[in-house]
């Protein structure tokens, strides 16, 4: 990954979230750590919605690889001036991007199921609409 600030998501960087490890594994200051930043902007972006870490049995904060990454891209962001209600408008973009494309993934596969026409009907072979002039 560039250190380049991005605030678009290629695929490339989508399908890296997507298969990233999803355990909780770290607590609130490892997570901060592996971030750079400090656990109680950890806090914050938890209380902003841009972050939503999975709790332990005790009610303690625990982040996961995916979380990690989240955390990096939204500092790349606000380090680059976007500030945080921007950062979150943007996380909820990418993932509507993300969720159309594998709408429309499924939708090719279904297509290309059909064979070379599927169900497609030619335009000469519809039935033409009576043509009425308002006036």
């Amino acid at each position: 990954m560039s250190d380049d600030i991005r605030t678009d998501l290629p695929d490339d960087e989508l399908d890296e979230l997507d298969e990233l490890d999803e355990r909780a594994l770290y607590v609130i200051s490892v997570a901060a750590e592996l971030a750079g930043v400090h656990p109680q902007t950890l806090r914050i972006y938890e209380r902003k919605g841009l972050l939503s870490p999975q709790r332990s049995a005790g009610n303690s904060r625990r982040y996961s690889e995916r979380d990690i990454a989240q955390l990096r891209r939204i500092q790349r962001m606000t380090q680059s001036g976007i500030n945080l209600e921007g950062v979150k408008r943007i996380i909820e973009l990418q993932a509507e991007i993300a969720e159309m494309r594998r709408e429309m993934q499924e939708l090719q596969t279904e297509i290309d199921a059909r064979g070379p026409r599927g169900d497609l009907i030619p335009i000469r072979d519809l039935p033409r609409l009576p043509h009425t002039e308002e006036g």
